[in-house]
């Protein structure tokens, strides 16, 4: 369902209770900021951060039910909201990362990529259609004047068709999908990292996965099989901006998981 615009004057009046909400926040009364960011959403429920930052105090407190659901509707609207998504990887009790949160991100972001893509390569159609047309009639007038048209003269328009070709052909497999690099997908998953962790080991793993591992099959890592506990995991953030890199380049990578 499409929010309708709400009025200028409730809209100032939402903006000032989210101000409230910043002021209650930073001096840790969660309950009472929770109480502004939700008059904001009440006034104005079509604002991505009103939903974010009540999603941040939620996080507070732990509620990850209500982080996710708050996130979910922030991503609804603005599904370029990096708040939203990084919110969305905060831990459960069982230290599993929303899973929805991502597949709601990823696909929101790969179907951007397949509109922006369509469209270069319609532009790229057009464009050498036109550069093709500009060939022949340089080479239709060329010969024209020409006292006899020359064999040498159609060779050469040929050969510029051909090079023409091929740099119309590399131009339209910049991007293409292919395959995410080995070094940003999870040894064990194969799928690119979403929230990466190493452990002492020096091994990268998805948090989410990993933490199952250590649940279901044993307190050691995959790889190395050395003893692992889940406190002795760190965010690997080298890592996690080396994807987030690679997913801004190539939005098809979205899709690759």
């Amino acid at each position: 369902m499409t929010l309708r615009p709400v009025p200028a004057s409730v809209a100032k009046q939402a903006e000032l209770r989210r101000l409230d909400g910043n002021a209650f926040f930073k001096k840790q009364r969660i309950g009472a900021a929770i109480d502004a960011y939700t008059e904001a959403i009440t006034l104005c429920p079509n604002v991505a951060v009103y939903w974010t930052n009540r999603a941040l105090c939620y996080q507070k407190r732990k509620e990850w039910t209500k982080v996710e659901e708050d996130c979910r509707k922030a991503l609804e609207l603005d599904s370029n909201s990096v708040k939203a998504f990084d919110l969305g990887r905060g831990r459960n009790p069982v230290g599993c990362m929303v899973e929805e949160i991502w597949q709601t991100l990823a696909k929101a972001k790969y179907m951007e990529w397949e509109l922006s893509w369509s469209n270069h390569a319609w532009r790229l159609q057009n464009l050498k259609e036109a550069c093709e047309r500009a060939l022949a009639e340089y080479h239709f007038l060329d010969n024209s004047l020409a006292e006899d048209a020359s064999k040498d003269a159609a060779d050469d328009h040929s050969e510029q068709l051909e090079l023409l070709n091929e740099v119309f052909c590399k131009a339209a497999q910049a991007d293409m999908p292919t395959q995410v690099p080995d070094y940003l997908c999870c040894k064990i998953t194969l799928d690119i990292f979403r929230d990466p962790v190493i452990t002492p080991s020096g091994v990268t793993y998805e948090r989410a996965v990993l933490l199952e591992h250590l649940k279901q099959v044993g307190k050691f890592d995959p790889v190395t099989r050395e003893p692992l506990e889940q406190h002795q995991l760190v965010p690997n953030l080298a890592l996690k901006e080396a994807v987030q890199a690679y997913l801004n380049e190539h939005g098809w990578a979205y899709n690759s998981s």
